[in-house]
Parts: structure tokens; C-alpha cells; sequence
């Protein structure tokens, strides 16, 4: 995969899923024939992929919910990390 812009879009790929899991108290991505539990950090991130948002507006959403600055390194690598695994495409 080539390296992220900021202003690339991403979203899952189809027919992954998000959903919340209310007894686990933690975001799933529900992927065929496998389901992924996620840290707050990654289900906060995959939430906002959805093709309409840019990485750089994710960043700034996520920076702003957290109350931190300096997040958006660790956004990239965690959005490369899942494209390499096949959880997102890209928009654009």
C-alpha cells in the first residue's frame, strides 16, 4: 500500500462492520468468518471511517474528543495497519 495523504477517505471494507457490544462494553469490527474486539483507541478510529471524512478531519474530531494534540502519527499508523489487513479501502 502507498503512504496515507491526509486527505485520502477512508472506510471499511465491505462487509466488515462496526458494532458495539453492550456486555463486553467494547466496539467490535465484524468481519466474515471472524470477530475482532477493539481497544477504545481503534474502535474510536474505525467509527469515523466511513468514506466521507479525510484522515486529517478524523484526526482533528479525535484530538478534539480526547482533549490531546499529537495524535495524528499514531492515527496514521493505526488507519495503514488496518488498510494492510483488509479492514479498509480507501475513497480517495
Amino acid at each position: 500500500m502507498s503512504a496515507l495523504a491526509m486527505s485520502d477517505r477512508p472506510r471499511l471494507r465491505s462487509p466488515g462492520r462496526m458494532k458495539y457490544d453492550k456486555a463486553r462494553q467494547s466496539d467490535l469490527l465484524l468481519l466474515p468468518e471472524r470477530v475482532v474486539e477493539l481497544n477504545e483507541a481503534a474502535g474510536a478510529i474505525l467509527w469515523l471511517c466511513d468514506g466521507q471524512r479525510t484522515i486529517a478531519q478524523m484526526i482533528g474530531e479525535l484530538e478534539a474528543k480526547y482533549g490531546q494534540a499529537g495524535l495524528g502519527d499514531d492515527i496514521l499508523e493505526f488507519i495503514a495497519s488496518a488498510a494492510e489487513r483488509g479492514w479498509l479501502e480507501l475513497c480517495g
